[in-house]
């Protein structure tokens, strides 16, 4: 299937879910199979990171390993979380999407078809010294695909915290003690306001006049 990407679709170029299955006729699960390959470096865009696809229709955009050579695979299947390490980073998380804040099983409030399955992800975090280390964090499937590139300076962090009055330093210090930050109504038709049409945007403009 790799050799088929860079082969037959090219990098940069789109394909469709139609032209995967007939290439790979009789081979199960192939859309999973494809998947798997984001694993290795391999960056396959659908439309939730490109909103120019249209939904059955992927783009091309990175080759990662070369994963048709002899031990390529196999090597990077020793680097998965151990399933001790990988219960300890759940837990750490309280079972949450440190992304997104879904829990396992959860159903998406945007309607997004499937519900969610937590997984372990790898972000590269910055220290203040700048050395840069890779760090264990829970992330749900569909952040975990929007946000493989995701990295964290903590020295940016350190620097913008050290701009917040006294009272956003005690509001933030409390969101983050209880692992979790309330939303009033106004924040929460904001959020409403942001999905919207730009035709019902202008609709909800017009009720506030």
């Amino acid at each position: 299937m790799a050799l088929w990407l860079v082969q037959e679709v090219g990098v940069g170029s789109v394909f469709t879910k139609e032209q995967l299955r007939t290439a790979f006729d009789g081979v199960s699960q192939v859309d999973r199979r494809m998947r798997e390959l984001r694993d290795n470096g391999w960056r396959i865009d659908t439309n939730r990171e490109d909103p120019a696809l249209d939904p059955r229709e992927h783009r091309f955009v990175r080759q990662g390993l070369p994963v048709w050579e002899p031990g390529v695979a196999s090597r990077r299947a020793t680097e998965s979380v151990p399933a001790v390490q990988r219960r300890a980073v759940l837990m750490e998380d309280n079972y949450l999407c440190r992304t997104c804040g879904i829990g396992n099983g959860e159903a998406y409030a945007d309607g997004y078809g499937a519900t969610s399955q937590l997984d372990i992800a790898r972000r590269q975090v910055t220290m203040p010294g700048g050395d840069t280390k890779v760090q264990l964090v829970t992330e749900c499937n569909r952040c975990r695909v929007g946000g493989r590139d995701t990295g964290c300076d903590l020295g940016a962090f350190a620097t913008a915290l050290a701009q917040l009055s006294a009272y956003e330093r005690k509001m933030l210090s409390a969101w983050m003690e209880q692992d979790a930050r309330g939303f009033n109504e106004v924040e929460k038709l904001w959020g409403v306001y942001r999905t919207l049409p730009a035709s019902a945007r202008a609709e909800v403009r017009n009720m506030l006049l």
